[in-house]
């Protein structure tokens, strides 16, 4: 299949996984998931943060450090012959473990010719009640990449990152048209907050972003699901969806992001020369 210049209609998609115990079934689930998204016109599919592990960072647990998975290894291979086969794009939240011997919360990004394009691991790490986050993960150190993939260039968040508007404003510097924000949220009462701070991302930086959230009960934990898409006006694409396991499709037109942005000129009439406070 030859390459496709960005732009353009593209369909992408976010897996709701439940997750039991036993990763392997996990990831087993997942890949059947992934199947039913390609089915459906899906190029570029994410997962949820750490898609196939079950929620470990509930509590510091010594023995939880030997599931991470070394990257590249057993399922990272999995995954580049799924992607190309099913000529898709994969975005995988893991758990890594480094050949420092650290441990990352790390997403993968597979191209639709079952390359590694590469990774990013999450920058900012929490400390709080059922994430106790600091036990497991060192902070990303490689910043804020983008992905130029088959179909269109990303860029990811994770979680608790997009918390922190300077990574997304760096991706969309770099050339990111889509920001994929996968999460691992259980809070009903935060629903409002993580949509604001998604749309907040697009508005701001006129592009779509999509957040992908766990689904499932896990202890005293319940992911809500409510995955969802807005476009480069922070408007949905698609509305948040329920708590069940499945696949989330939104309908891109990359050629909006520019119509926007020649509409509303932030990036034109940014001044970094005055920004030198934010370092």
């Amino acid at each position: 299949m030859s390459e496709r210049a960005p732009g353009g209609m593209l369909t992408i998609a976010g897996i709701q996984l439940t997750c039991g115990p036993d990763v392997k079934v996990n990831f087993s689930k997942a890949l059947d998931l992934v199947q039913v998204a390609v089915e459906r016109g899906a190029k570029i599919i994410c997962f949820a943060e750490c898609f196939a592990w079950p929620w470990f960072p509930r509590k510091g647990s010594e023995a939880q450090r030997a599931f991470a998975e070394p990257i590249p290894g057993p399922m990272t291979q999995a995954l580049q012959l799924v992607a190309e086969q099913a000529q898709a794009v994969l975005i995988v939240p893991m758990f890594e473990t480094a050949d420092d011997s650290a441990h990352y919360n790390t997403t993968v990004v597979v191209d639709a010719n079952g390359h590694i394009l590469g990774i990013y691991r999450k920058n900012h790490i929490p400390d709080l009640p059922n994430y106790q986050e600091r036990f497991y993960f060192q902070p990303g150190n490689l910043g804020f990449p983008v992905f130029k993939t088959r179909y269109a260039t990303i860029g990811v968040q994770t979680c608790w990152d997009n918390f922190f508007p300077e990574g997304a404003r760096a991706l969309a510097l770099k050339g990111a048209q889509i920001l994929f924000c996968p999460t691992a949220c259980s809070s009903p009462g935060s629903v409002t907050k993580w949509e604001r701070a998604i749309m907040g991302h697009s508005v701001y930086n006129c592009l779509y972003a999509f957040r992908v959230n766990r689904v499932g009960t896990e202890g005293t934990m319940t992911f809500y699901g409510k995955s969802f898409c807005v476009d480069p006006n922070g408007d949905f694409v698609t509305e948040p969806a329920g708590a069940i396991e499945g696949v989330v499709l939104a309908d891109l037109d990359l050629d909006r992001i520019k119509l926007v942005r020649d509409d509303w000129t932030f990036f034109l009439d940014r001044r970094p020369e005055i920004y030198s406070e934010l370092v």
